[in-house]
């Protein structure tokens, strides 16, 4: 009698530690979702013509890195996703920065990190350069000459960095990656830099279009979620670590047709 008795409060305190146990996983992931995703869904920043961020395929249907991240992380969260289109990256920034976005995929630069918190990398990209079919620029060192005209994204880190790159080239800033190809087309741009994913996709849109060889350095690419978050970077991080080493990411990548792409290192 004594026995079973035993076994009757040994059972109770094993049910009673993993109802504990349960209850504070629980209570840990709904912390998490109520920290990354206050109003109950998950709003995604993304803008189009990047598989950085979102394409579409030939079945009209969306990928890319910030939209099948954002939509994962949401599953796991448990909330639903809202996708907020914006024209450019910088845009995205900016709603973050103001609360209105609680998610995007981006280049983790130290500018960008006085306005959003980042998570460690996801992947690292390369940065080049697109010349039209036929363009006198053949290689990187035809660019930097009285009248040759860069394009670059209105806001992005090209157009930050590439002024003090180039003496003699002029910066011309596009509203967006679309505009762009219009400006190619007009004369108004000679070439366009930006993240290799992109200039694949727009030397899809422009027979005969070529990007150069080389490139001028990488964008680490990072979650990027509202200052004042912080305490959700080590669930973001694992979910991060979890992506790449589950093969997910790869998967995303190939969906999106993201070309020029290098494993991620921490930095």
């Amino acid at each position: 009698m004594r026995i079973s008795s035993w076994r009757h409060g040994a059972l109770a305190a094993l049910l009673a530690f993993a109802t504990v146990g349960l209850s504070g996983s629980f209570a840990k992931a709904d912390g998490e979702a109520k920290l990354l995703a206050p109003s109950g869904t998950l709003r995604v920043g993304i803008y189009p013509g990047s598989p950085t961020s979102m394409v579409t395929d030939a079945a009209g249907k969306p990928h890319g890195l910030a939209y099948d991240l954002g939509g994962e992380l949401a599953k796991r969260l448990g909330v639903g996703v809202d996708y907020v289109r914006f024209e450019r990256v910088a845009d995205i920034v900016t709603a973050i920065h103001d609360d209105r976005v609680d998610f995007t995929v981006t280049n983790a630069t130290p500018a960008r990190a006085s306005e959003v918190s980042f998570s460690q990398p996801v992947l690292a990209i390369e940065l080049g350069y697109l010349v039209p079919a036929n363009s006198p620029v053949g290689k990187v060192e035809d660019i930097d000459k009285p009248g040759v005209k860069i394009g670059v994204t209105k806001g992005s880190t090209s157009e930050r960095t590439l002024p003090a790159k180039f003496k003699n080239a002029t910066i011309v800033p596009a509203e967006s990656v679309k505009a762009a190809i219009g400006m190619f087309g007009r004369g108004e741009i000679d070439l366009y830099a930006t993240n290799k994913p992109t200039l694949f996709e727009m030397s899809d849109q422009m027979p005969g279009a070529k990007i150069l060889d080389g490139n001028w350095g990488l964008e680490h690419m990072a979650i990027a979620i509202p200052r004042g978050r912080e305490d959700a970077l080590p669930m973001l991080n694992r979910f991060v670590t979890e992506e790449q080493s589950s093969g997910a990411l790869d998967t995303i990548q190939q969906q999106a047709g993201l070309r020029g792409a290098t494993k991620a290192t921490r930095k």
